[in-house]
């Protein structure tokens, strides 16, 4: 199993949607085991302990909100937070699940590559999350150069009783790193209305992410941390 990075923003937002309005279940913790330092990329990048280690430890204006996960890709308990809430979320659009396209050649993450994850919390409830990750060159290249279709631009989510509605902006491909992309995601409940802006970035035989999650989460900000996610790592990675 692979995951596409664009949806586990959206569904962040799809949560906190249901949960305004009084619906949705607990993240929970699965038990899991996780590899830790033993993750390592099948062709020679970085291991898990290592990306921990390049993660931001801190964010101004921020406290973090837990302490750093780190292993294969899979084990991290916000992706397999995002496996049970995917279960549970139907969409109007079945064919924009995982980003519109479908096809074989789409660019996923696999479950077993290197991974650390950092998040952080500010008083008035926006939330940052940065992953890093050192998945094949090709698939990291792919990400970045990945567009969401047209025809998923706006969609719609139904988590238990609740829907919300969701409209994405795409920016044109940035120059952070290697190359980077940009987007953003509005969601409306019933009874709230929240932003998601995410950067996905390439660096120098790794992939980083930033998300920046809140009523007032912008562009600006995601693509801030996103620099500043870039230079930490590159000051720490060999």
């Amino acid at each position: 199993m692979a995951h596409w990075l664009l949806p586990i923003a959206t569904l962040t937002a799809v949560a906190a949607a249901a949960t305004a309005c009084g619906g949705g279940d607990g993240d929970g913790d699965t038990g899991q085991s996780r590899t830790g330092g033993r993750a390592a990329s099948s062709d020679a990048g970085y291991t898990a302990d290592q990306l921990e280690q390049a993660l931001l430890f801190e964010v101004p204006g921020y406290r973090r909100a837990a302490e750093p996960d780190s292993g294969e890709y899979g084990t991290l308990k916000a992706i397999q937070n995002y496996d049970r809430l995917q279960r549970q979320v139907k969409l109007d659009k079945p064919r924009c699940a995982n980003g519109g396209t479908g096809g074989p050649s789409a660019p996923l993450i696999g479950r077993g590559v290197p991974a650390a994850l950092a998040s952080f919390a500010r008083k008035d409830g926006q939330t940052v999350t940065e992953t890093l990750m050192a998945p094949p060159a090709g698939t990291a290249a792919n990400q970045v150069k990945s567009r969401v279709p047209a025809g998923c631009l706006t969609f719609r989510t139904r988590l238990g009783e609740q829907w919300a509605s969701h409209r994405v902006v795409e920016s044109p491909p940035g120059r952070i790193g290697e190359g980077s992309r940009t987007v953003g995601v509005a969601t409306t409940g019933a009874d709230s209305y929240t932003r998601t802006w995410y950067v996905v970035m390439q660096g120098r035989r790794f992939l980083a992410t930033v998300s920046v999650f809140g009523p007032k989460a912008t562009r600006a900000d995601a693509e801030d941390l996103a620099r500043r996610s870039l230079a930490q790592a590159q000051r720490i990675l060999p």
